[in-house]
């Protein structure tokens, strides 16, 4: 009677491990020594970001679960130690209740999956191409110190037949597991091969046709649906390249290739966020002048649209700020007006300058930047913009009058139109609710250069004054 007690209790603690685990969307149960009553990591990859998705205790056998209510979103995630380095990477699919085992001391090849052939299939994949890439590295040193040339051809055949065997393991891989998460990663990370250039007469019929080629296949079997691509570390430099080297840096072209790619995302929540998120960070202070006109038409198209709620709250105000910020002083619109006084309280508004080119600098004397830089634009304005018809707008952002003045001295900053806002007019603006000229101009640093036309349209903005000098030699001379 008693030995059927145990076996019965024994019977109800299994099932009840088992309901609770059928409760669990994910439920990884990891083996992993030598760590013994330590907190390990369970990471994924989100671009460019590593981040946490959940963590676990071990206990005396090196043992701990990783387990949730909701399923991961699919991806690339790793196994992360107690000293936060990341051991070993596995894949996440369909499939999110298996188990595995390692041993730290002999990575790669302890790891073992149990329940997950995905992988399985991913570990024997890295183990092979741990040993090929080790080889090939082995044979490239070989080729750096051999001078014989039928040394050097046979150390180049052996890398070639080495590529081709990693290339020729993946398309086993493609051909018999075509839905995988692992496919995919090989689509995101192989490349169109442009066939020959088509000719007629022996000559060529589109010199360009290498690049368009490449370009009309680069995103060839990647689906912008798959959310799986969001948690990979493959995914986002794939779309750097893209928008690097194969998109032209026009506005336009831009929009047309975002709004594209967003489209298609469209039925894919985390991979429509993943992309939106993308291209605002991208844009909203980009690396080439002009390009801010993308994020604004991200803010317009999109995000004023309700098509962010997963953005915060307190980002979204940010958003909300540059986005207004911005629409003021995009590259061709109208500048605004700045209604300033001298340094003898008479009014030099913006609009009442006469000159061909107007360079508007916001600066403040206490500034450690300012007071290296603006020496340095007053040289190249007495050496030569002076002399082009150019006018010197001025404008005291902070520091106090005393040391504006002061500094105006010391340094000789003539033939400037130095001017500053006085405070009755800042609290006009402010009363009336209307857009300071810090918002305006986008001033959130100093200095600040922008460059006019005889219209007072933009040409160009936050330039250094050496490339600032390059855009009024190039309207000079090319007259556009």
């Amino acid at each position: 009677m008693r030995m059927n007690k145990i076996l019965l209790s024994l019977t109800t603690c299994l099932c009840l491990l088992n309901a609770a685990q059928a409760q669990n969307a994910y439920d990884i149960q990891v083996t992993l020594k030598p760590y013994k009553n330590s907190k390990i990591y369970l990471g994924y990859y989100y671009g460019k970001i590593k981040a946490v998705a959940d963590s676990t205790i071990l206990d005396e056998n090196s043992t701990g679960h990783f387990a949730g209510k909701e399923k991961l979103t699919g991806g690339v995630y790793f196994i992360v130690s107690p000293s936060r380095t990341i051991l070993f990477e596995m894949l996440l699919d369909s499939q999110q209740h298996f188990s595995l085992s390692a041993d730290t001391t002999s990575l790669p090849g302890s790891i073992a999956f149990t329940g997950s052939p995905d992988n399985t299939l991913f570990h024997e994949y890295t183990v092979f191409t741990n040993k090929k890439g080790s080889d090939i590295v082995a044979s490239q040193k070989e080729l750096t110190t051999t001078h014989d040339r039928k040394d050097s051809i046979r150390i180049r055949d052996k890398i070639k037949t080495l590529n081709d065997e990693v290339q020729q393991y993946r398309q086993r891989i493609i051909s018999k597991y075509p839905h995988s998460l692992l496919t995919a990663l090989f689509y995101v990370m192989k490349e169109p091969v442009v066939p020959p250039t088509p000719k007629t007469g022996g000559r060529a019929v589109d010199s360009l046709f290498p690049y368009h080629y490449f370009k009309a296949h680069y995103w060839d079997s990647i689906d912008f649906t798959d959310d799986r691509l969001t948690r990979t570390p493959v995914f986002e430099p794939r779309l750097d390249k893209y928008f690097k080297d194969l998109v032209s840096p026009q506005v336009d072209s831009i929009e047309r290739e975002a709004d594209m790619m967003l489209l298609q995302a469209r039925v894919s929540k985390p991979m429509f966020q993943y992309l939106l998120v993308y291209f605002v960070q991208k844009y909203v202070n980009p690396e080439y002048m002009g390009q801010d006109a993308v994020f604004v038409h991200l803010f317009e198209k999109y995000i004023n649209t309700g098509q962010a709620e997963f953005f915060t709250d307190k980002y979204r105000t940010y958003l909300n700020n540059r986005a207004y910020s911005l629409m003021a002083n995009l590259i061709g619109q109208p500048a605004a007006n700045l209604e300033m006084v001298d340094t003898l309280n008479m009014s030099h508004p913006l609009y009442e300058i006469n000159a061909p080119f107007v360079v508007i600098c916001f600066w403040d004397a206490t500034c450690g930047h300012c007071k290296e830089t603006v020496p340095k634009v007053d040289s190249i304005f007495q050496a030569k913009w002076k002399q082009e018809g150019v006018k010197l707008y001025g404008v005291m952002v902070d520091g106090g009058k005393e040391a504006w003045l002061q500094f105006i001295k010391d340094h000789n900053l003539k033939d400037w139109i130095h001017v500053y806002e006085t405070k009755a007019h800042q609290d006009s603006v402010e009363a009336a609710g209307q857009a300071s000229y810090r918002q305006l101009y986008d001033v959130y640093q100093t200095p600040m250069l922008y460059l006019l036309d005889k219209d007072k349209r933009i040409i160009a903005k936050k330039l250094s004054y050496q490339q600032l000098d390059e855009v009024i030699n190039l309207k000079l001379h090319n007259g556009k």
